[in-house]
């Protein structure tokens, strides 16, 4: 049971259309080793993700902190 007087929210958040922003990507060629890609592999099917996406986002990340 809810305690005091109910208060309604503002509602914040975007519509999904504003959510489903296209980035810009280039292509590039890449060798990594057989184990890097093994993980990334793994733990995109535990997360239902694309391994591709997790690799890009820990290097969007990694350039972002060092620029």
């Amino acid at each position: 049971m809810p305690i005091g007087a109910l208060k309604r929210a503002d509602d914040f958040l975007p519509p999904p259309s504003k959510l489903v922003m296209p980035e810009r990507t280039t292509k590039v060629t890449l060798r990594l080793s057989e184990q890097s890609i093994a993980f990334f592999k793994e733990q995109a099917k535990k997360h239902r993700t694309k391994y591709q996406k997790m690799m890009r986002t820990l290097l969007d990340q990694y350039a972002k902190k060092y620029s």
